[in-house]
């Protein structure tokens, strides 16, 4: 086998320009990518309307609508609890003011810098409420045109949906349309399960939170156990962010360290519950990437597009898994991106655990 000086720098040329195409196109692909995803959950409702004699434009609202309402039911259920903290708003008020001040008689006290030299500091450094504003508004409004963007690409792409598939088809030999129907099929399994199976996991994580937080007494229990099974969309870093934030703000209203520390522990036994019982008996055997790799494609994707890089990052990683399935010379990546098959450690614990929760899934 020959590797030439030329093959390698066409091939990390390659990458650049792709990498930086998915930069300067962000702005465009991060809706699409995410409406194409979202399109892919609704397909088998759509189908079953149209069998039902239901137009396929009529199809194709009613599962816009659908996902709307469950959007709508997500925040005002949030809204909801968020209501609640408002009573305790003054009170984390002023535990923030009396930890400030805590925090600047420490570096007075360390560094010799008075509290005035402090302020002083701080007020250079706070942006003024112009570009506050500014950078809020700005936010909402491309908020809003995202959202707007997002609804539209899912509702044309369901109605289209048949359409783009032939054109997939019309992009490969006569030979190969076979093979470019399974890819198309199996992306969008994928995708399906993906998404089906966040959603079960969710709210599996929103019970086992919600009883493990209420039975140490933690205030608005249900907020944050809300709050942690919400951001399991961000993998890894999500529920990191929604534990560490339970604990400070339990810890704002002097909770004592057995509750700080109960909570870490609920957190680590719904990860290993989690890790070990829902993803294989949830997710199953399709979303197959090593853990190497996703963390890769985690660390990629929010250099490329920030947090929707690392929502997007699990599902078109796996996309591009089953590509690279199909294609001979991009099989190598394929087996790279996969999780490693073990043959000669059939025997250990958690092989057979995960064996049996298999097998439970494939008898439901």
């Amino acid at each position: 086998m020959t590797i030439t000086n030329t093959s390698v720098i066409k091939k990390t040329l390659l990458i650049f320009l792709v990498i930086a195409g998915l930069i300067f196109a962000k702005a465009f692909l991060i809706p699409l990518f995410i409406g194409s995803i979202l399109a892919t959950l609704f397909i088998p409702f759509s189908n079953l309307l149209e069998k039902y004699g239901i137009p396929k434009v009529l199809a194709a609202f009613i599962c816009l609508l659908t996902l709307v309402l469950i959007m709508s039911g997500l925040v005002a259920l949030l809204a909801w609890k968020i209501a609640e903290l408002v009573n305790d708003v003054e009170l984390i008020k002023q535990k923030a003011i009396a930890s400030g001040v805590e925090a600047q008689e420490y570096i007075f006290n360390h560094l010799g810098i008075s509290v005035e030299q402090q302020s002083n500091i701080l007020k250079q450094e706070q942006p003024s409420l112009s570009s506050i504003m500014q950078l809020t508004f700005s936010s909402i409004t491309s908020l809003i045109t995202n959202l707007i963007l997002l609804l539209a690409y899912v509702f044309f792409l369901l109605y289209y949906r048949k359409h783009i598939k032939q054109f997939f088809l019309k992009l490969a030999k006569p030979a190969q349309q076979q093979e470019m129907s399974e890819i198309l099929s199996k992306a969008t399994h994928v995708s399906q399960q993906y998404l089906f199976g966040l959603s079960k996991m969710i709210v599996c994580l929103w019970i086992m939170y919600s009883i493990g937080f209420s039975i140490l007494g933690v205030k608005n229990a249900i907020f944050f156990a809300i709050l942690c099974g919400l951001l399991e969309i961000v993998p890894f870093v999500g529920n990191i962010t929604g534990t560490t934030l339970t604990v400070l703000v339990t810890a704002l209203h002097s909770a004592p360290l057995s509750v700080l520390g109960g909570i870490v522990a609920v957190y680590g036994t719904v990860q290993f519950i989690q890790g070990w019982v829902l993803e294989p008996l949830i997710l199953g055997p399709q979303v197959k990437i090593n853990p190497l790799f996703t963390i890769i494609a985690l660390v990629v994707g929010e250099l490329i597009w920030g947090v929707p890089g690392i929502i997007l990052a699990i599902p078109l990683t796996a996309i591009l898994k089953i590509v690279c399935d199909h294609i001979e010379s991009l099989k190598p990546y394929g087996f790279l991106i996969g999780e490693i098959e073990y043959e000669n450690q059939e025997n250990t614990l958690l092989t057979k655990l995960n064996k049996q929760i298999l097998k439970l899934s494939k008898r439901k």
